[in-house]
């Protein structure tokens, strides 16, 4: 085994396509592929599942790119250490649901920055996808809810997939309305009261279970419901069609303007939002920073850290 070698893995499990990964290389596909093989035939396991779009890494393979990491770090930290080597690019991949506290603390991460050369990732996206995003390493932490419905469910597939759920905050569940919406100057919402409203929440794909839905109280029927794929969308339409989505009730005017308010709702639920990682790796200084910078958002916005 050469370090090479581990370097080649961790770049095709990035690109998800070995051309890809070899022009990134600077090495023929050919090339790439026989060093590919001749380290799984040496270690007698399959890293990679090749198909028409790509590779896609094995349950094997994601363990054995977890270690394949940390032994590029370690690596990286002696050449540094006794070679005086320039600090390769920081990288560092987020997944999250529709949380604009989430992207806040991500930007504060890059303010924070003081390397010459970086490359981070914020995925947006759907809760299952989260799950398999930090399952297969393609990103580092993901940030979701849990509560008395979807825990059980979700609480599995985490265990299945290797996967710890660490706490953030608790949250009791507030509506999202545009601020000339006819309720806006309620101190407290019912769901009777928005039932001739727009319901708005966010699709969930084939993995479309209420288990995964980003919004509680999902198993409540709706006269009028729309699934958008985006935060700006469901913004646009909380304005457009005196729509309404139940979240945390943490908002950012930074990001979504000052014309939208966040009313409790009169519920007993609870939401606890906190972050999964896998138990394979440890997690890079960048993601320990992002979770820092999140726990310090969270502790401005009033809230107290679980």
């Amino acid at each position: 085994m050469k370090l090479n070698q581990l370097r080649y893995i961790v770049e095709v499990a990035r690109c998800g396509s070995i051309n890809e990964a070899a022009k990134k290389l600077y090495i023929t596909q050919p090339s790439l592929s026989t060093a590919i093989k001749e380290l799984e035939e040496e270690f007698n396991i399959k890293v990679f599942i090749r198909t028409t779009k790509g590779v896609s890494l094995t349950t094997e393979g994601i363990e054995f790119l977890g270690y394949a990491k940390q032994i590029l770090d370690q690596a990286e930290l002696l050449e540094q250490h006794y070679n005086n080597k320039i600090p390769s690019k920081q990288l560092c991949s987020i997944s999250t649901q529709h949380y604009a506290f989430a992207v806040n603390a991500f930007v504060n991460l890059i303010k924070r920055n003081h390397t010459n050369e970086y490359e981070f990732t914020l995925r947006e996206t759907r809760t299952h996808d989260i799950i398999t995003d930090v399952a297969t390493l393609r990103s580092e932490v993901g940030i979701l809810y849990l509560n008395d419905f979807n825990q059980k469910v979700i609480k599995r597939l985490l265990k299945e997939n290797q996967l710890t759920f660490s706490p953030l905050f608790e949250a009791a569940p507030h509506v999202f309305i545009s601020t000339q919406h006819p309720l806006s100057g309620q101190s407290i919402i019912s769901l009777e009261e928005l039932d001739d409203y727009p319901y708005l929440s966010f699709e969930q794909g084939e993995y479309n279970s209420f288990y995964f839905s980003e919004e509680i109280l999902s198993t409540i029927y709706h006269k009028k419901s729309i699934h958008v794929s985006d935060r700006a969308t469901l913004f646009n339409l909380l304005h457009g069609l005196n729509g309404y989505t139940i979240s945390t009730g943490v908002l950012s005017t930074d990001l979504n303007g000052s014309d939208i308010a966040s009313i409790p709702l009169a519920t007993d639920e609870r939401i606890l939002v906190g972050w999964i990682t896998s138990q394979k790796v440890q997690l890079s200084q960048s993601a320990l920073s992002y979770i820092n910078e999140l726990k310090i958002l969270i502790q401005n916005y009033g809230f107290k850290l679980k």
